[in-house]
């Protein structure tokens, strides 16, 4: 019954997600505000920015396939490693051009491809590096808004976001999720890829 529920849990956070992603919303070119206050305006942040959510996707899956003790190293490390290169990347003034979400893509999403089997003292650094280089971006955006406050709201999903599709994929049992599950990653590597091309296809233009 409780595997039921957190598969029934997860499903309902992918469906959430996928009408969230077909929601047509007007672009700006930093963080939207929600009128709600600094905290939900990091989480709104991270909801509707894929250059972070789909990382944040592909690790929770990634670490859902590892078992559950992968899935509670990234659980409570993402979430603080976020934090700390957030509060740097908010006393920072750089112009960062590496296309840094696209290589997390091809990362995350060719791991799960190929459902690569790292032990767990390389999954803890992972999730760390992958937290502090997308914090210092976030942190880089939310300096001019509503900053520290923002970062609290952004740790707080992920938090939940992690919790709730680690265990999602962890309580799968059927050998076809586990294959549903791997070909998201190989979406999630192909977007990356296509990233990195229009990176290049710019610096060349």
């Amino acid at each position: 019954m409780k595997r039921g529920c957190i598969q029934r849990t997860g499903a309902l956070v992918l469906g959430v997600l996928g009408v969230i992603f077909l929601l047509p919303a007007a672009a700006f070119a930093h963080l939207v505000t929600t009128g709600m206050g600094p905290v939900y305006d990091g989480i709104g942040h991270l909801l509707l920015t894929p250059e972070d959510l789909v990382p944040v996707i592909a690790l929770s899956l990634y670490c859902g396939m590892r078992g559950a003790r992968a899935g509670r190293y990234a659980m409570f490390m993402l979430p603080l490693a976020w934090l700390l290169g957030g509060l740097v990347g908010l006393n920072l003034d750089l112009d960062v051009t590496i296309p840094v979400p696209a290589l997390s893509f091809l990362l995350l999403g060719g791991l799960i491809a190929a459902d690569a089997n790292l032990p767990d003292q390389l999954i803890g650094p992972m999730t760390v590096m992958i937290g502090l280089l997308h914090g210092v971006f976030n942190g880089l955006v939310l300096k001019s808004g509503p900053g520290g406050p923002a970062l609290l709201g952004i740790m707080g999903a992920l938090f939940v976001l992690v919790a709730l599709m680690s265990a999602f994929v962890v309580s799968l049992e059927r050998p076809w999720t586990r294959i549903v599950v791997r070909v998201m990653g190989s979406w999630v590597a192909a977007s990356g890829m296509l990233m990195i091309g229009w990176y290049f296809r710019g610096q060349l233009s």
